[in-house]
């Protein structure tokens, strides 16, 4: 079983997080999907393959599906970088019966989501459900719960526990993360999530890696970002952030699109993977493609 410390090596520096890919007709791409987590380990170089309720469009996904995306992640990765699988917001008994599929598909750590419609948990029941689960399989806490973060004391209790959680992603960033990333700093491994901006806020009270945009496409930036990081550049790390991140983000506002689907066309005009998504999820028409390629510069 995985421990703090391999978990910690694994996400160091740039994380892809998986994108769910599909065909036209809204089926579900598996070899692209298994294109695509050959790119982001030779190429990307990402330590940790991390299957997302997010990313990998758990919204569209029925549960037999997001099962065989788990096997088919594992079974391509097939042991050179750590498995992330990621359970959807299901209540305690769901969730232990996935956490026992997910261990024995061969994944090594299992992202959590308690759900909280109107807020139904309390810090002792989210405490209590990351740790139940933790006993089947090492855990990851997210800490957006839809509307709210996880209640901080449900971190120091778990901080008290010997437990199986083994890393936290954050998804909520400013000042929370930050708190977050001071309570559990040398104790479990933070992994900073949204984009480099957020990681430049938050490295400093103890982020030990970052969910990267750009390595899931153009890995060369996410590779620059972090040398400047790792050398203690950040004037450097700020440039790469106000040359690439920024305008991207603002190129896809400006394209009336939706952030997801821009990654998506991102990696179709990179060769990585299509750019379709099932409906009613929006896709980039050709006259977008063709804008976004001059702005990746592809002419």
């Amino acid at each position: 079983m995985i421990d703090i410390d391999s978990v910690r090596e694994a996400i160091i520096g740039p994380v892809t997080s998986l994108s769910t890919v599909f065909n036209k007709d809204g089926s579900i791409d598996y070899n692209g999907v298994r294109n695509c987590i050959d790119f982001w380990i030779e190429e990307s170089k990402s330590g940790t393959i991390l299957i997302t309720n997010g990313d990998s469009l758990y919204s569209i996904l029925t549960d037999k599906e997001v099962a065989e995306l788990t096997k088919v992640a594992v079974e391509q990765t097939a042991g050179r970088a750590m498995v992330v699988a990621a359970a959807k917001p299901w209540w305690l008994g769901k969730a232990i019966e996935f956490a026992r599929f997910s261990k024995e598909a061969g994944a090594d750590v299992l992202m959590v989501l308690p759900p909280d419609w109107a807020h139904s948990c309390a810090s002792e029941t989210i405490t209590g459900y990351c740790l139940e689960i933790s006993k089947e399989i090492p855990v990851m806490i997210v800490t957006h719960l839809g509307t709210r973060g996880v209640p901080l004391d449900s971190f120091e209790k778990i901080l008290e526990k010997n437990s199986g959680i083994v890393a936290i992603k954050d998804d909520f960033c400013g000042d929370y993360g930050k708190r977050v990333a001071c309570l559990v700093k040398g104790r479990i491994p933070f992994l900073s999530g949204g984009r480099k901006i957020n990681h430049l806020e938050i490295m400093p009270f103890g982020a030990d890696g970052y969910l990267s945009v750009y390595a899931r496409f153009k890995p060369i930036i996410a590779h620059k970002y972090w040398k400047h990081i790792s050398s203690g550049d950040i004037e450097k790390a700020v440039e790469i952030i106000e040359a690439h991140d920024i305008p991207y983000i603002d190129f896809a506002e400006k394209s009336g699109v939706d952030f997801d689907a821009q990654i998506h066309a991102s990696m179709e005009l990179f060769g990585i993977a299509k750019r379709w998504r099932r409906r009613p999820y929006y896709n980039l028409n050709n006259e977008q493609m063709e804008k976004l390629k001059d702005f990746h510069g592809l002419r």
